[in-house]
Formats: structure tokens, sequence, C-alpha cells
């Protein structure tokens, strides 16, 4: 791989589950990739379970998302080690599936909860990291992705029909809010060629939703997910930004 095609890219809560297969796949496409989590231990433990098991050196940044001084370090870490920042997978997030979140009854404790990393978590971090995905998108350019992991339940058009899927208020609502934000965001760094969408993998098995069975595989999630965080230059993804996306196509916001 050549200097201009390896790019420096970080995945959000990326311990395990897609986040974890997404960190693989790139990993070994030859990246530098960096796995974080919001738990030091566990990231650590993820990081030498891909060395040991699949022969993968990726780096490890300590990151929780819902704390400034958090993002700022790694930022800071990620500045000194490699100078920029080509790619940010916002993976992190958390569900809170345990709890009541019908519209007439959820507590409004949970959905506080839920935002807080799902959203305004995700909209600092990128704030900040901003000046390192600047100074990538200036040294190459047409390689500076921000790609969202988003779900299919955070689509008005879907949930508003007659097929719509489980209105989860908390969670569904907070991915509904980050889906807003990415299309502003997309539109907002569109000049400075900054591809920046939202993905959904569709529903995958993971902790996230207690391993519940019938959903795709995290591996073939992972997949998805690195496909569209190495949007390049060429014609092919020429256009790609401020999209919803699956496997099945384009999805209605």
């Amino acid at each position: 791989m050549s200097s201009e095609d390896k790019r420096v890219i970080l995945v959000t809560g990326s311990n395990s589950g897609i986040g974890y297969e997404t960190v693989k796949v790139l990993a070994k496409k030859g990246h530098i990739v960096y796995l974080s989590a919001r738990k030091e231990a566990a990231g650590k433990e993820a990081q030498q379970k891909l060395k040991k098991e699949d022969g993968l050196d990726v780096k490890f940044v300590h990151l929780d998302v819902t704390d400034i001084k958090s993002v700022e370090a790694a930022r800071d870490t990620i500045d000194k080690e490699e100078g920029r920042l080509d790619v940010l997978v916002h993976n992190g997030a958390i569900s809170a599936m345990d709890k009541d979140q019908n519209a007439t009854t959820v507590d409004l404790a949970t959905i506080r909860e839920v935002f807080e990393p799902n959203f305004f978590g995700l909209v600092q971090t990128t704030t900040t990291l901003l000046p390192l995905l600047r100074k990538a998108a200036k040294a190459n350019p047409g390689y500076t992705v921000i790609c969202v992991n988003t779900i299919d339940m955070a689509s008005g058009t879907l949930q508003s029909g007659p097929n719509a899927l489980p209105h989860v208020v908390a969670y569904n609502t907070s991915k509904a809010a980050v889906n807003s934000y990415t299309i502003a965001l997309a539109v907002a760094l569109k000049g400075e060629g900054i591809k920046v969408n939202c993905v959904t993998p569709n529903f995958t098995t993971t902790k996230l939703n207690g391993y519940h069975p019938g959903g795709n595989k995290v591996e073939d999630s992972g997949k998805f997910l690195a496909e569209w965080s190495l949007l390049g230059p060429g014609p092919e993804d020429e256009g790609k930004t401020c999209l919803f996306w699956s496997p099945s196509g384009q999805f209605p916001w």
C-alpha cells in the first residue's frame, strides 16, 4: 500500500461487536487503525486479541466520548503520533433497551442517558477531532471520511410507515438526531472535500441488543462499515456524501 493510500483511522467504541470487526477489516488492509474504548482495560484486551488471533498491530487510544478531556487527550495522542486523521468512524453507542422506552411512559432520565454518548458525545468528538481531519484533507485530497454507524429505526420515513420497526424512543430518537446532525455536517464540509455519511448495516446481533437472534453477523456489518470508511477520490466515489446507506442501497431519511 502506498503512503497516499494508507490512512489514519479512528473507530469509536471498537473493543467489541461491529466496531471491533471494522477495526479488523481496516487493519488487514494495511491502514493505521486506532481501536478505542471507554474502558481502558477492555480496549487493551481487544488490542491484544487482534494481535494474538489475527496477527494485527492496531493502536489503542482511550476514548470516552462523553468526557471532553478524554476526547482532547485522544486528539492530542493521534496528532502527536500521526499528525492527521483521515477517517473518523462513529460506532460507539448505547441503547438502554433494558429500560422502558414507550413514548407515553419513558423516563426523561433514560432519554438523557442515551443522548449523552449517542448524540452529544458524537458531536463533541467530531468537532474536537475536526482540525486533524482538515489537516488530512489538505494533505491528501479526497481521502478524508466521517462514517456514522446509525440504525434503520432512525428513519422517519420507515418509522411512520406500515412496516415500522419497534419505536424504542430514547435510542431511536438519539440516532434520528445524529442523522440530522450528519446532514448538516456533510453540507458544511462538502466544500473542504470531506465526505460525511450515515450508514446502517441493518439489524445485527450484538451486545447492544442483548444478542437478539436473527440479525446479521458482526463480521458482515464490519465489512460494510469499512467499505464506507474508505471512500476515495476516484470517480466511483464522486458525490458520495450526505447519504444514508444500507447494504441493499440508499435508505430513506
